[in-house]
């Protein structure tokens, strides 16, 4: 009843304070905004609780005008912790000059994270690399990245030309702990290595380090070898580095970076416009996917 009231009643105000038609606004607009008046209603005791309602959700104008133009106003994108120190530093100032009244809030996580996010609508996007959970998201590659074998440059492989796969189980392999999905997909993408044991077969020795640029350090200093992605591989190599960067042989293991949303979101141009700038970064060794299809469940 209180509901049905709400709809009818405040609705007309809502239009006035917003400047946008109540039937213009999108369902889930009009959802937040019933859910807030009634979760104030019935907190206050108010018949009609609108003066409550604005004093407590200014931030709805702020998604109305987002509605009317979705390029405006802040975006929140969450990315994985082994792509954002690769792509940001080239994908924010793209943005900045794109879409300069489209601040971002950013925010690294794990996969698993970054999705519990979304589905919460505390994240609007996520760059993430497949694969994952995706029911109830949209989502649309961007890139395919293949990987590269880091080894100190004093390795018997220093001067290779390419690794197999299978050669790894060998080595003292370095990997990201657990949680890390790029820990995930190296050992899927390489078969061999999640044979490893502390005293069996497979692989000799494993150690696991927090990021990729503290697995590159343990490397540099001779610990070991460890796979990485293309993007994280520096462009040039000099007589300073302590690191030589070797592809694999074919078929080579790599990854697909995509970006996430909910199928809820109505910024769909937002989106489109972190993609865009994707796809315009210019990532050693990767395959941009301009034309990639929509993926949803």
């Amino acid at each position: 009843m209180l509901l049905a009231y709400l709809e009818t009643a405040d609705r007309l105000d809502l239009e006035g304070w917003l400047g946008v038609d109540w039937v213009k606004l999108p369902t889930d607009l009009q959802t937040v905004w019933l859910d807030i008046a009634l979760a104030c209603a019935l907190r206050t005791g108010q018949e009609r609780p609108l003066e409550r309602v604005l004093e407590q959700t200014s931030f709805i104008r702020d998604i109305a005008k987002q509605n009317n133009d979705p390029l405006s106003g802040t975006l929140r994108i969450g990315v994985i912790y082994t792509i954002a120190p690769y792509l940001l530093p080239q994908l924010v100032p793209t943005l900045i000059n794109t879409v300069p009244q489209m601040p971002l809030v950013l925010q690294e996580n794990f996969t698993v994270k970054l999705i519990e996010l979304l589905r919460a609508g505390e994240l609007d996007a996520a760059i993430m690399a497949l694969p994952f959970n995706q029911q109830g998201l949209m989502v649309q590659p961007v890139y395919d990245e293949p990987f590269m074998v880091a080894l100190p440059r004093h390795h018997a492989w220093a001067n290779r030309k390419n690794i197999n796969s299978e050669e790894l189980k060998s080595e003292t392999m370095l990997l990201l702990g657990a949680g890390h999905c790029f820990r995930d997909q190296v050992l899927e993408v390489c078969p061999e290595m999640s044979r490893f044991s502390t005293g069996g077969s497979g692989i000799a020795k494993t150690f696991e380090g927090s990021s990729l640029e503290t697995i590159r350090h343990m490397v540099a200093s001779g610990i070991g070898i460890t796979v990485l992605p293309q993007a994280s591989v520096p462009t040039t190599n000099t007589s300073q580095d302590m690191l030589n960067y070797i592809p694999f042989e074919a078929p080579v293991p790599s990854r697909r970076v995509v970006i996430a949303w909910r199928k809820s979101y109505t910024r769909r141009a937002a989106v489109e416009a972190v993609r865009q700038a994707i796809l315009a970064c210019k990532l050693q060794g990767v395959q941009m996917l301009p034309d990639a299809a929509l993926e949803e469940e």
